[in-house]
């Protein structure tokens, strides 16, 4: 009855902004009713997620009428699981094309994982280095360089966006629709300057990850459009993605672009634009469905150490920051792009293409991945993607979770407790919520850099920490002959009990 008095108040309250958020907060409350954890295929209906997705479809609902949204896709996925996912709008708004959870879009940018992601698998084959100089490969790269000191451009700065590169090749292809051919791109490359020095700042640049795409047709003798699609799409399952110009069978499911919307006119419909040598940096086309493919086959590899399409580690070295951004709130790994935000990391890309607006992020702390395609040049699919992650991705945590079972401390740790001292300074172990740990007594922050101390043998634990201390590594107590405790060893060194 909650949920159908829920779905009343929706209908009456779309644009009350004052309402919706007292809705947001009883949905909230609903959530937290159900506390059985959801599994397989019952966990879109389980009522903490149901709650939430019946807000954000609400939600959604709303803004697309505010701005005349020609049409959206959303999916969320868990895991290996798809929770939840759906069309909205309209694929062609004159002829009235409904819009499908199969539809094509333009992924634009999102081009740059497909480009990094076979890069480092040739690099697993020792076919490269990522310190590689480009012109190791590139031999036509002959850019006017002002920097001579400067360190020459890497195959990594390419994948970060530190080549200090031009965002763009000497042609006006954002604006005149024409992208350059791989013949066109070689003859210009000289008539265009460096901006920076390489590996000294971070620049967006289209031209630098066309030119990794140039590098994965040298070394593997493939034009880049067979490799991707052989190499990477097809083991994942992504049926409806294609590079360049998609086949007639893919054509038929494109939808239209359209551009933003004007206060003195309607918006523009796009043409299809083929990006050429730019293939590489923003020429790929895919489905919301095989992009939640390709969330679900990051966290598989996350999760354990197998190898599919890439070795577990390998995706984990592309994912971690190897660039990071001057406000310190995130930066770039290889290819991927990484924000840090108050709730959670995520890893992922966006993608703007003339009448497409994109977004696939990964959050790895909840698995919890979500897709989200616009065909609106004004369609911000962040701020969709954003109220998807505030309100589903910890609704899913919540449901998946299972219940926790009531910590007891063992009596014989009184045995321990006490306090500890070294060159290095003083060492206290309590007992606190049931659990053995080690403080720092003297710090103003006690708790602050605390290990806890996890048994794994006769008078051994594994300590669990943070920071520049040994967690990770086994701790130790050591007895005298008439049993009694006179040192604890953290790690290989080692503090004297204090009587």
């Amino acid at each position: 009855m909650a949920l159908i008095a829920i779905e009343h108040l929706f209908s009456f309250t779309q644009r009350t902004t004052g309402i919706m958020k007292q809705l947001v907060s009883l949905v909230a409350v609903l959530s937290c009713l159900w506390t059985t954890p959801a599994t397989g295929q019952n966990l879109a209906n389980h009522p903490a997620v149901a709650s939430q997705i019946k807000l954000m479809d609400a939600w959604i609902d709303a803004q697309m009428k505010e701005i005349d949204l020609p049409g959206l896709v959303i999916g969320v996925v868990h895991d290996q699981e798809v929770v939840w996912s759906k069309a909205y709008g309209h694929a062609d708004v004159e002829l009235g094309t409904p819009m499908e959870l199969d539809s094509i879009f333009r992924i634009a940018s999102h081009s740059k994982l497909f480009t990094s992601i076979a890069i480092l698998q040739l690099r697993e084959t020792g076919k490269l280095r990522l310190d590689d100089p480009i012109t190791d490969h590139l031999p036509w790269f002959d850019m006017q360089n002002p920097y001579p000191e400067a360190e020459p451009i890497r195959i990594s700065n390419l994948l970060t966006h530190s080549a200090g590169l031009p965002r763009e090749s000497d042609h006006p292809s954002w604006t005149e629709f024409e992208f350059p051919t791989r013949e066109d791109l070689r003859e210009t490359v000289s008539q265009q300057q460096a901006a920076y020095p390489a590996a000294t700042i971070w620049k967006y640049s289209n031209l630098g990850l066309s030119l990794a795409g140039a590098i994965v047709e040298t070394i593997s003798g493939r034009t880049y459009e067979e490799y991707v699609e052989t190499e990477i799409m097809a083991p994942l399952g992504m049926t409806s993605s294609s590079v360049g110009v998609p086949t007639d069978t893919h054509r038929a499911r494109l939808v239209t672009g359209y551009g933003r919307r004007w206060l003195d006119k309607p918006r523009e419909t796009m043409p299809f634009i083929d990006a050429r040598a730019f293939d590489p940096a923003t020429g790929l086309s895919s489905s919301v469905d095989d992009m939640l493919k390709f969330l679900s086959w990051q966290m598989r590899l996350r999760s354990t150490h197998v190898t599919e399409v890439l070795r577990a580690n390998t995706l984990r070295e592309m994912q971690r920051v190897h660039w990071l951004r001057e406000n310190w709130r995130g930066g770039n790994g290889w290819g991927f792009s990484i924000s840090h935000r108050e709730d959670r990391d995520l890893i992922g890309h966006g993608g703007s293409y003339p009448g497409n607006r994109t977004t696939t992020q990964l959050s790895p702390t909840e698995n919890v991945g979500v897709v989200v395609f616009t065909n609106g040049g004004d369609g911000n699919p962040g701020r969709y993607l954003n109220k998807a992650f505030e309100w589903i991705a910890p609704a899913i945590v919540r449901a998946t979770a299972q219940p926790a079972v009531p910590a007891a401390a063992d009596p014989s740790w009184t045995q321990y407790v006490g306090m500890y001292r070294s060159r290095g300074g003083e060492r206290q172990v309590i007992v606190l919520n049931e659990e053995l740990m080690v403080i720092s007594p003297r710090s103003d922050d006690p708790m602050g850099g605390k290990s806890t101390l996890r048994p794994v043998g006769e008078h051994t634990f594994k300590i669990e920490g943070t920071g520049g201390g040994p967690h990770g590594e086994l701790a130790r107590f050591e007895l005298d002959n008439s049993g009694n405790v006179i040192r604890l060893y953290m790690g290989v060194n080692y503090s004297e009990r204090v009587p």
